[in-house]
């Protein structure tokens, strides 16, 4: 029998531990998987997508040489050091003509695939790179921006402990989320004493098993929130005394809510009053209520200011530093969200885009913004990018512009596995072992009470010809003539010594040499790397990481075992299922709120007017001209992240019908599979439809993770799936986070 190796999978942010038994070719195929027990909080769960990872692992997209662009168009193979050398010289080129700012950085790991990211900032450091974005700007920056301004911290669900639990545009069913997620979802379902509300337009899985499922109409969320805080402020519900304690600013959150029509925004949201009434008397009855958010509004209209309700639901009453409540949990990364965050954070001094002037959010630039801060004779344009296990050319809105804005550059770099939408335009590509065959963890790690670190250990030899993230980056520096090699020479000595004498030699070399600081993480790949177990060198950036987190939480460090800095980075070293690092006390949170007096800010000036043109705003609807509101992007049984490139892996629904109501259906004179044009402002397509009574009239959805090419597969005459962001516009964002509205696109349905 084959040995079990353990590992994560890598499909969403729970990073599940899994074990691996390899077999077939070379004995590089993963012939059975199954959930790791001795992974601390999946323990042995896994749902049933991991099991399709041999798809990702062993696929014909993969490239195994740097590749430049050839004057036909085409690419040629390159050894690696004349990669490395051309690449900075372009890089550098682009820098000293125009300057570092110019050159924009893509990416820093998908998912659990984020040391990248840490290795990055030697790369631009040197290169004076200022401004980057990721898949985060796509989804998650409104929300960060609404929790900076009012804790300073990110607030995470105890959902194993919640009585009342809200799932606000999710379905953890599908999508994950939260660990061991259909077996929590079951337990809440099944306790009598437990209510689980979802807040949906569609009747998902989740929705299913709901106590109360609150079926909004697509994009007018805003208002079903509006109408429950107005019956928790209407009705007396608010915890009134427990915000006077703990919170500033209720009187104008209040005011802001008093006057709220509830059974006027109940009928715009599509709710029964007396369902709205119900689940805000629910709430604020609860012992604890927990809730999450997801793309569902995150992507969709007014996603700000409904972040901002969504905290108000729980905060009102009295949910945050409980037990089953919201909690700020450990973070190697510390406990806050960015520089630019926090609720004494100044707005007038924010960063900016340096074209359109759009707001810069956690250090991101939006990603419907990137196009108009290339395709522009302005001076200040992106002239260069570096793309680094991203996918820009596909997964951001309008396809066909951010195309052309990459066919645009004077130069760009891809840094990734596979042969993507984004690396067929690159003037260079180089290829990077899978997550399989390397080192690697998620920083995606914000559990609460009990909060978990994963390195994961390489399963495969990585094939000859490609190299792993921190190796590249060092070479860069290296070719930048930026890496402090007298200084490594120094440190590597110290170290032969002990890890004491390196650290304090590491603390005199930062202060002494600025190129230190500004390359730390590819110094310590060249110090500490080697001296880590045979294939854990890229960890060496977790030393650093490790120190801070000890320094931000020592006593909830200390309570999950870890004594110092040096015994939580030796602990994570050595854990090849994984750790529990961190144990908070639920008061904990409360040393984390970032504001003066440690108080929670409930208001946010720059929402209320937003909250208050509610009353007259015409909410999104079906027209003439575009009777349907399109979702476009839904996580389905047989839908992943795009790293599943093959799309043998998909058993059912290989073409990723669109959903549709089957009154709509009827009245379209559309029957199950038949062939579909679905149009929105952006372009048409054709797609078989899907009928199912889970989908509202006037609504429709596309699946996730579809469109992409693969070497092999006749496209023209063979399509796999539309990629939804040919449907999507980047002028279609949220005002202030620049978050796009994929899930409520204008668009026509017609039968072919």
């Amino acid at each position: 029998m084959a040995d079990w190796k353990p590992t994560a999978c890598i499909l969403c942010t729970c990073n599940c531990g899994i074990e691996v038994q390899l077999g077939g070719e070379a004995n590089r195929e993963f012939t059975l998987i199954r959930g790791d027990k001795a992974q601390p909080v999946s323990q042995g769960y896994a749902c049933e997508k991991p099991q399709r990872l041999n798809y990702y692992q062993d696929n014909n997209s993969r490239i195994f040489a740097p590749l430049r662009r050839t004057e036909d168009g085409g690419f040629e193979e390159v050894d690696w050091d004349t990669a490395i050398r051309e690449v900075a010289e372009r890089l550098a080129s682009v820098g000293d003509t125009h300057g570092g700012d110019k050159i924009f950085y893509y990416g820093g790991g998908g998912q659990g695939n984020h040391f990248p990211a840490a290795y990055s900032t030697a790369t631009r450091a040197v290169l004076g790179m200022q401004y980057s974005s990721n898949a985060l700007a796509q989804e998650k920056t409104g929300e960060f921006w609404v929790t900076g301004k009012m804790f300073g911290g990110w607030p995470h669900p105890d959902f194993g402990n919640a009585e009342v639990a809200v799932f606000l545009g999710k379905n953890p069913w599908q999508s994950h989320g939260l660990p061991r997620a259909r077996v929590t979802l079951r337990q809440i379902a099944r306790d009598p004493k437990r209510t689980m509300i979802v807040i949906d337009p569609r009747r998902t899985e989740t929705a299913e098993l709901a106590d109360i499922h609150l079926a909004v109409r697509p994009g007018r969320d805003a208002w079903l929130l509006s109408a429950i805080l107005g019956v928790i402020v209407q009705e007396g519900l608010a915890d009134e005394d427990w915000l006077a304690e703990h919170a500033t600013d209720y009187d104008d959150v209040c005011a802001s809510l008093r006057n709220v029509p509830v059974a006027e925004y109940a009928k715009t949201a599509g709710i029964d009053v007396a369902a709205v009434r119900e689940v805000a008397h629910r709430i604020a009855e609860a012992e604890s209520v927990a809730l999450v958010e997801d793309l569902g509004v995150q992507q969709n209209r007014h996603s700000t200011l409904v972040s901002y309700l969504s905290r108000l639901l729980w905060l009102l009453t009295g949910n945050f530093a409980k037990q089953g409540g919201m909690g700020i949990p450990t973070s190697l990364l510390g406990a806050g969200l960015g520089s630019d965050q926090g609720p004494a954070f100044d707005e007038s001094t924010r960063p900016r885009s340096p074209v359109t002037g759009s707001r810069i959010i956690s250090g991101l630039i939006p990603g419907n913004l990137i196009p108009d801060e290339i395709l522009t004779d302005h001076p200040d344009r992106f002239r260069a990018m570096i793309v680094e296990s991203g996918n820009p050319a596909h997964s951001l809105a309008d396809s066909q512009r951010m195309k052309e804005a990459l066919e645009a550059l004077e130069f760009l770099v891809v840094i990734d596995v596979a042969m993507t939408e984004t690396a067929r335009l690159a003037d260079y590509i180089l290829p990077t072992p899978t997550q399989y065959e390397k080192a690697e963890a998620t920083f995606f790690n914000f559990e609460h009470p009990k909060n978990y670190f994963h390195v994961r250990r390489p399963l495969l030899e990585a094939p000859d010809g490609v190299l792993p993230e921190p190796e590249i980056h060092a070479r860069l520096v290296e070719a930048l003539g930026e890496l402090p090699h007298d200084d490594i020479e120094t440190l590597n000595e110290a170290l032969s010594e002990g890890r004491p004498q390196f650290a304090a030699a590491f603390m005199s070399a930062m202060q002494s040499n600025p190129k230190v600081g500004a390359t730390m993480p590819a110094v310590l790949y060249r110090t500490l790397g080697p001296t880590l177990p045979s294939g854990l060198e890229s960890a060496a950036v977790l030393w650093g990481l490790a120190t801070l987190g000890f320094m931000s939480a020592p006593d909830s460090i200390r309570r999950a075992g870890h004594e110092s800095p040096e015994a939580l980075f030796d602990a994570i070293i050595s854990s090849p299922s994984g750790l529990i690092f961190s144990v908070d006390d639920y008061d904990e949170s409360w040393k984390r709120i970032g504001a003066e007096g440690g108080k929670i800010n409930l208001g946010i000036p720059e929402l209320y007017e937003e909250l208050g043109g509610l009353m007259s705003e015409i909410p999104i609807a079906g027209s003439e001209e575009w009777p349907f509101l399109l979702s476009a992007g839904e996580r389905r049984s047989f839908t992943a992240n795009t790293i599943f490139r093959n799309p043998e892996w998909r058993k059912k629904d290989r073409a990723g019908a669109l959903r549709i109501n089957p009154a709509d259906a009827d009245g379209l004179g559309l029957s199950e599979g038949d062939l579909a044009c679905l149009t929105t402002k952006r372009a048409s397509v054709n797609v078989p439809v899907e009928l199912t009574d889970t989908m509202q009239a006037g609504h429709v959805a596309l699946p996730n993770g579809l469109g992409v090419d693969y070497s092999g597969v006749d496209l023209e005459s063979a399509p796999i799936g539309v990629a939804p962001n040919d449907l999507t516009a980047t002028e279609d964002r949220d005002w202030l986070a620049g978050t796009p509205w994929h899930k409520s696109v204008p668009a026509r349905v017609e039968a072919i």
